[in-house]
Order: structure tokens, then C-alpha cells, then sequence
């Protein structure tokens, strides 16, 4: 559970390459930059933790390019205090990020491997996130409705169960399309039964699934 300097080095120097490509948000920037995404990583990868590049985890899942962190949770617009919806904890480093932003972190995951790694590791390392082991596609509505919702996996079409639990206001990013190429999506609730949508470009998430595994 070390981060060392050779550690908060790399890390340095992944942000400022995340930054060359465009990512402007301090906020982001300064909570990666505090995030030890070594520690998420199977200890075979730990070398490759601090490059730009998405690397596997268990139940053949991924930990997601830093870049494309970035540019989801820029997208988001985090606030501190705003109660957030994450579908898809993964390794956990999506929430960590959120959380060091000053988010109330709501977590679902369907892999129940992934959800019982995430409770054992960001506890330990400080992050202290809302567990839910469920179907991302039901969200969590006994806790909604929420300021965000970030979906880290791909979507076939917009969840509408999901754009229901936001706030009025609210904002939702999913990356929405096939299995081989998604279109990042804004959704942004403008009243109760209301939204607009708007496209940021294409991107490669694993399947957004029903039910639990």
C-alpha cells in the first residue's frame, strides 16, 4: 500500500500528459494527481500504472485509460457535496477520483468479485464510498434522485430508469452505442420530464449489462 515518490513522480508526469491533451479542469487534474492508481492495479501492471492506457482486472473488466477518466469526470461537472451515482465501480478509482473531489459517492457494480475488491481496498486507503452490489441498469432509487450519474460502461441506448433518478438540473454521462464504438453522451435534465443530450466524441467501454455476476 506504498506511494512513493518514485510513485507521485509518475503520476505527476501522467497528468500533465493528460493536461497536453486537453483536459483543463484543476479540480480533476488535482484529484488524480492525489489518486494512487498503482494501488487499483494487479501487481503484474503496477510498472504500467502511470501510463495513459487502460489495463485489465478481474471478471474481464477494465480500469479505464486515465485520459478518458479525466474527460467523463470533466464532463460531469463534480461540485463538492454533490451526491453522485456511479454505474460500474470497477476497480473502485472512478469513486476514489470523485471522492477526492468532494462527491457523496454511490457505487453499483454487478461483478460481485469487483464489488468485494472495491470494499476491501478504498476503505484501507482512505476512500469511503457507498457499496452496492446490484444491476447498474435499475440504478439505486431508494437514494435518488442525485446531482450526477456517471456510467463507466457502455450503454446500447439511454438508460431512462437512470435519467429518471436525477435531480432537475442534473447531469448524466454515458458513453451510448455498439460494442466496438461509443459516442460520449451529456444528458442534461432540464425539468422533471425533460432532458437534452449532446455528443463529446467517441470512445471503447466494455458492455453495459443486466443483472449480476
Amino acid at each position: 500500500m506504498e506511494d512513493t515518490y518514485l510513485h507521485k513522480g509518475l503520476r505527476k508526469k501522467l497528468i500533465e500528459d493528460i493536461q497536453l491533451k486537453g483536459i483543463n479542469d484543476h479540480k480533476v487534474l488535482d484529484a488524480m494527481n492525489k489518486v494512487p492508481r498503482h494501488l487499483f492495479m494487479d501487481s503484474s501492471f503496477v510498472h504500467f500504472a502511470y501510463k495513459d492506457q487502460a489495463f485489465p482486472i478481474a471478471a474481464n473488466q477494465t480500469i479505464s485509460q486515465p485520459y478518458t477518466v479525466a474527460f467523463q469526470t470533466q464532463l460531469l461537472d463534480v461540485s463538492k457535496n454533490h451526491k453522485v451515482l456511479e454505474v460500474g465501480t470497477g476497480s473502485g478509482y472512478q469513486a476514489a477520483v470523485l471522492i477526492e473531489m468532494g462527491a457523496q459517492v454511490f457505487t453499483v457494480e454487478r461483478y460481485k468479485i469487483l464489488n468485494v475488491g472495491a470494499q476491501t481496498l478504498l476503505p484501507k486507503i482512505g476512500y469511503k464510498p457507498h457499496f452496492f452490489y446490484g444491476d447498474g441498469y435499475e440504478g439505486l432509487p431508494t437514494y435518488a434522485p442525485f446531482d450526477r450519474i456517471i456510467i463507466t460502461a457502455a450503454a446500447s441506448s439511454i438508460p431512462e430508469k437512470l435519467v429518471s433518478q436525477l435531480k432537475a438540473g442534473g447531469k448524466m454521462v454515458v458513453p451510448v452505442g455498439s460494442r466496438v464504438s461509443q459516442i460520449m453522451t451529456l444528458i442534461i435534465k432540464t425539468e422533471e420530464n425533460n432532458y437534452k443530450t449532446s455528443e463529446h466524441g467517441s470512445f471503447v467501454f466494455v458492455p453495459m449489462l443486466k443483472g449480476k455476476a
